[in-house]
Order: C-alpha cells, then sequence, then structure tokens
C-alpha cells in the first residue's frame, strides 16, 4: 500500500510512521507538501478539520492509495483560545474518515498573540525559548510538560482514521 502523508513535517510524517508500526501496518510513506485551503492560523473547529479534508484530499491526487492530511489550529470556547488537532484520510475508492485530538486550553501570553494575527509555531518558539518546535514536541508538549508530544497526538489521530477505514472495509 501507498500512502501518502499531506506534509513534509517530521512530527506529521512520524505521527503516521508510528501509527503504521503500532497498528503493525505495512506501507509505502511519502511525504508532500498539500495545500491546506484555509489560514496559514487556523482559527476555529471547523477551519482546522477543512484544512485536514482539504490536505488530505490534495495528496491523494499524486496517485496514492490513501492519503493522510493532519491539521493543528486553535478555537475559542467561552471566550477562552483553545489548542486543537484534526486529521482526514482520503481514499483512492472516494471514502474521507475524519477524527480529532486533545484540546487544551493556551496560556493568556500565548493567546493574545494569536489574537493579534501570529501562527501558533513561531509563538511557541518565543514562548519556550526553543526553535521548530512544530517540527517535534509541538505546543502540546510545552503545554502538557513533555508528557505528550505533537507527534504521539497525531498518532493517535491517525489511529482513529486507520481504524474508522478499516472497519468499513470489512
Amino acid at each position: 500500500m501507498k500512502l501518502c502523508v499531506a506534509s513534509t513535517n517530521p512530527a506529521k510524517t512520524g505521527a503516521v510512521a508510528s501509527a503504521l508500526e503500532k497498528l503493525g501496518i505495512q506501507a509505502e510513506i511519502k511525504g508532500q507538501a498539500a495545500d491546506s485551503g484555509v489560514s496559514a492560523q487556523p482559527f476555529s473547529i471547523e477551519e482546522t478539520r477543512s484544512g485536514a479534508i482539504n490536505r488530505a484530499r490534495h495528496a491523494l491526487l499524486s496517485g496514492c492509495d490513501a492519503a493522510i492530511g493532519l491539521e493543528g489550529g486553535v478555537f475559542e470556547l467561552e471566550g477562552k483560545l483553545y489548542l486543537c488537532n484534526w486529521g482526514a484520510i482520503a481514499t483512492a475508492e472516494g471514502a474521507v474518515y475524519i477524527a480529532g485530538g486533545a484540546q487544551v486550553p493556551l496560556p493568556a501570553e500565548i493567546e493574545k498573540h494569536l489574537r493579534a494575527g501570529e501562527e501558533l509555531g513561531p509563538v511557541m518558539d518565543r514562548f519556550a525559548r526553543e526553535t521548530g518546535i512544530r517540527h517535534h514536541k509541538g505546543a502540546i508538549g510545552i503545554l502538557t510538560a513533555g508528557k505528550l508530544n505533537r507527534v504521539e497526538l497525531f498518532s493517535q489521530i491517525v489511529i482513529l482514521l486507520l481504524g474508522q477505514w478499516q472497519a468499513n472495509s470489512d
């Protein structure tokens, strides 16, 4: 099976590889850039979810058996911003499966920069005094004191996606 990952971000491609390994699925993984069709910083559950679906559908056009799109974003609930993550898998047969991940509140210091129009990745880099957080631990790694990283978070979403695909293929 040839599986496209709609990103070249090591956290996202690593999440797919990790999920496949946990499930004992053999697949050729191809990471590729794919347009999300949404804002650089998605600012709602709907926009983040749409970004994942768009990425999966876009990557599928390269001739894979299935393509996985993963998208991180934020959303507002009761006046507070929360981190959210969504994934989608689009299959060559035309099916699309969708799953969401953990949601955690963002500190006020991060929230103010996002509301001013900045993207989460660079804001988190400054907040944690590190570089390239989005490529490994992610915001979730900082917000959970390293108890969960971006690869693990997205891996859980990929397992949900692959499980749905398998459940509907039998």
